[in-house]
């Protein structure tokens, strides 16, 4: 099983707010497409996947209207993650 890195970015639609959430966590396993299931809830889903030449992998999701980039890159092992979510 691969551990990954995912970095999960919620754009703020404010204008005056040019912030953005975001969220790391370190997770295991052989396909990362279910991971990324649980954010694409809405009435109005649209997401891509791009599969980047260094191996991580970028998935841009809009659900009604709001727009998140969720990335996971491979660890190899050893690699240390700093993680800022609980579970």
């Amino acid at each position: 099983m691969k551990r990954y890195e995912m970095v999960r970015e919620i754009f703020n639609s404010c204008s005056n707010n040019q912030m953005r959430d975001v969220f790391i966590k370190e997770i295991q396993t052989d396909n990362v497409e279910p991971w990324v299931q649980e954010f694409l809830t809405g009435t109005q889903v649209r997401w891509e996947k791009h599969e980047n030449p260094d191996g991580s992998i970028l998935f841009d999701i809009n659900t009604d209207g709001m727009m998140q980039r969720i990335t996971f890159t491979e660890l190899a092992e050893g690699d240390p993650v700093f993680t800022n979510e609980a579970g």
